[in-house]
């Protein structure tokens, strides 16, 4: 009985275990099912999230040093300032005046500030700067620390202010203004006594920075004649006042801190013009002019060049002279500008207060020729595209479509991996220009140490058309007029990956023919108005 339960039980036991088993596997599918669909699942989580890492931007490339600060920025994006020398020396036909003329001499009947800030900014200028005091010692403004001013002259019984007046008028049209109180004075009797004199200096420093609202630049120089009274200045002191009354401003000297001479009174900075610079190595009255001219690829410090030039033969306004043509500061404006450097132009009011109407009509017709020239990039009728872009290809934050942004805060950036650095630039049809425009977005630092423009000719072979060295905020390049449908620039040398902001092509008729009146000839390039002319797209590259 027992075997026959045992036999039976374990029967049994293998139907059961065959049941059990068959719903297992039945199970065992369904399971497996389950885990592939989780682990199909996992894997497009995965995906979502790798495609979700790799679509955030790259961030942009560390800046080189040194880099302006935001004061040098807006100093920088003014391009050109009008420079007003105005005082006694207008009265007397002189330009460095003695310190020992009446005051009486200075009463400009019909002074009009607005007028001053209107021609520069009908003109294109965004910032004026005034003679404060020059070397003469008068001072434009109601000092405490002096009678020699406005104060004891019959210009409005002596309660008159040009700094004042200059100042109201600025603000409202909108324009910046900037000071220059010259620290050479042939007038104060504490001159030459270190001490006494800087304190002096400090508190008409203070009156000006203190009375007037915002002051965005102040402008000083190391003028002296030989044999006058040595003197040593407290820069440290002078520059730290500057900053702290006046935080938005910038200072002009020899050596800086902020902006620095070129080197000449000319207007004229070097086909090399760095924004490097080691004040270090600059002396006050006494910096090599070749390295003002130039600055420094290797300097430590961020202090752009200021070009300052006359628009008359003098600084102040003489009777006899007459002012430069529109051509000629057509020329400035390439030279300086275009180098990279703000243009200082000064334009002297006369001895009635006034802005000269013949320095009016030249500024008129140096604003129109640069509207004609600058108005219209041909480059935005090119399809622009480059070796390599930073990023990957979805990211247009570094893209060649940048440089027609006219923005420095938008640029193009190449790969890092990459040492070619190159833009292309197809047109549809074939295009007349003479000018080439390059921006590098500073806020980046200064990069680009040389380059070229290059065109593709009728063998189907690139061709130079021009070089240039260093680019900065601004470059602009003249040459013979070119005819191409092709065009690549090519940066052959940077301190790091080049960054460029923007890029300009364009026809200067004026350089060609010389003078404004050829607009009326009936001649045209690039369907400019007045001018017209046709092209066709296959035509061949060529220089004129």
């Amino acid at each position: 009985m027992i075997n026959k339960n045992t036999a039976t039980d374990h029967q049994q036991t293998r139907m059961l275990s065959k049941k059990d088993f068959n719903l297992s596997e039945s199970s065992l599918l369904k399971y497996i099912l389950i885990i592939l669909i989780i682990a199909i699942h996992s894997l497009e989580s995965q995906a979502s999230v790798s495609n979700l890492l790799s679509s955030h931007p790259k961030p942009p490339p560390i800046p080189i040093l040194p880099i302006p600060t935001s004061q040098q920025l807006s100093w920088q994006f003014t391009e050109m300032a009008i420079f007003l020398h105005f005082g006694t020396n207008t009265f007397t036909d002189s330009e460095w005046g003695t310190g020992h003329v009446d005051p009486s001499v200075f009463n400009p009947t019909a002074l009009n500030a607005t007028q001053w800030v209107s021609v520069a900014k009908e003109t294109g200028f965004s910032r004026v700067i005034l003679t404060a005091k020059h070397h003469d010692g008068f001072c434009l403004w109601q000092s405490d620390y002096t009678d020699y001013s406005v104060k004891s002259s019959p210009w409005k019984n002596g309660t008159g202010d040009v700094v004042k007046e200059l100042a109201e008028a600025a603000r409202i049209a909108g324009l910046q203004l900037g000071l220059y109180l010259s620290p050479w004075d042939r007038h104060e009797p504490c001159y030459g006594k270190t001490l006494e004199y800087n304190e002096y200096y400090l508190g008409q420093m203070s009156e000006l920075l203190t009375r007037y609202g915002e002051i965005r630049e102040v402008w000083l120089d190391a003028a002296k004649g030989e044999g006058e009274k040595d003197m040593e200045y407290f820069f440290d002191d002078w520059f730290s006042l500057v900053h702290q009354l006046q935080p938005g401003a910038v200072i002009f000297s020899d050596v800086g801190p902020d902006t620095r001479w070129i080197g000449n009174e000319g207007g004229v900075a070097g086909t090399t013009c760095w924004s490097l610079f080691n004040r270090s190595n600059a002396e006050f009255g006494d910096t090599d002019h070749q390295y003002s001219g130039e600055g420094d690829p290797l300097g430590h410090d961020w202090v752009p060049a200021e070009c300052d030039v006359s628009i008359r033969p003098g600084w102040f306004w003489h009777a006899s002279e007459v002012p430069k043509s529109a051509m000629t500061l057509l020329d400035l404006y390439y030279e300086s500008v275009g180098r990279n450097c703000l243009l200082l132009l000064n334009v002297p009011p006369n001895s009635s207060g006034l802005i000269s109407q013949e320095d009016i009509q030249v500024l008129q017709e140096f604003s129109e020729i640069r509207g004609s020239i600058f108005s219209h990039n041909l480059a935005e009728g090119a399809s622009i595209s480059a070796s390599s872009t930073r990023g990957s290809p979805s990211d247009s934050r570094y893209g060649s479509h940048n440089l027609l942004e006219d923005s420095i805060y938008s640029y193009w950036a190449p790969d890092e991996t990459l040492s070619d650095w190159i833009l292309y630039l197809d047109f549809r049809e074939v295009v007349t220009f003479n000018v080439l425009l390059v921006q590098e977005p500073i806020q980046m630092g200064q990069r680009i140490i040389k380059f070229h423009l290059d065109f593709l000719n009728e063998n189907g072979e690139w061709e130079l058309v021009t070089t240039g060295s260093t680019v900065g905020y601004k470059r602009l390049l003249k040459f013979h007029s070119v005819k191409a449908s092709h065009l690549r620039l090519v940066v052959e040398k940077s301190r790091a990956d080049p960054l460029i902001s923007y890029l300009g092509i364009y026809m200067d008729l004026f350089s060609i023919f010389g003078h404004i009146s050829k607009l009326t000839s009936g001649s045209s390039v690039n369907g400019s108005e007045p001018l017209r002319q046709t092209t066709q797209r296959n035509s061949n590259s060529y220089y004129i």
